[in-house]
């Protein structure tokens, strides 16, 4: 396998930050009411990712050693604000539902842990593979939990009703519904990766 399809499907399935890495657990628990909440936060964290992993990698030869992580958290908030005014101009419902959480993005321990362990030490090409696969696999992990969520609590599925109107466990669409929906998520893809 060559490096760069290494570096593009670690963050998919061998390293996904979600299932395997458990890193970034406050937008993953707080968004993923319904499938498409988590998605739009996946797609949100995936652009600021791939992004910010490009920029400080052309600039990481530039960056003071003793600023180097204030420098990424610039980096990482001038993106988060693209994507954060964007939304709110383009998507105002999805931002009404997700507007506390995007701004959040910039401490998200994914963003800043990729551009740190990652992008500061590669390639553009490669950093930029790296915030993709990262990104896909945290979008998938957030759309898959949401999913779930919105099936078991309400009976659909990114807002397709599939049961009737009366199913669902309202447990599954507050907080301690994502941590057993979380919990039984990991437990499989953990055991698949075994096998």
């Amino acid at each position: 396998m060559s490096n760069a399809l290494k570096t593009f499907t670690n963050g998919l399935l061998k390293e996904n930050p979600t299932f395997v890495l458990v890193l970034g657990m406050c937008p993953t628990l707080a968004t993923t009411t319904s499938a498409i909440n988590g998605m739009s936060m996946g797609l949100a964290t995936l652009f600021v990712l791939v992004c910010s992993n490009v920029v400080i990698s052309m600039l990481k030869n530039l960056i003071p050693d003793k600023v180097r992580i204030p420098a990424f958290i610039v980096v990482i908030a001038t993106f988060v604000t693209l994507v954060q005014l964007l939304m709110q101009a383009y998507l105002p419902a999805i931002y009404d539902v997700l507007g506390l959480f995007i701004p959040l993005i910039v401490v998200n321990c994914i963003v800043l842990g990729r551009a740190e362990a990652f992008a500061a030490k590669n390639s553009v090409g490669l950093s930029a593979l790296d915030g993709l696969g990262m990104g896909l696999g945290f979008t998938l992990a957030l759309t898959i939990l949401g999913a779930i969520r919105e099936l078991l609590g309400t009976g659909a599925c990114f807002g397709w009703h599939i049961f009737p109107d009366n199913y669902g466990a309202l447990v599954f669409v507050l907080a301690p519904g994502a941590f057993i929906a979380l919990a039984y998520l990991m437990v499989i893809i953990n055991k698949l990766q075994k096998k």
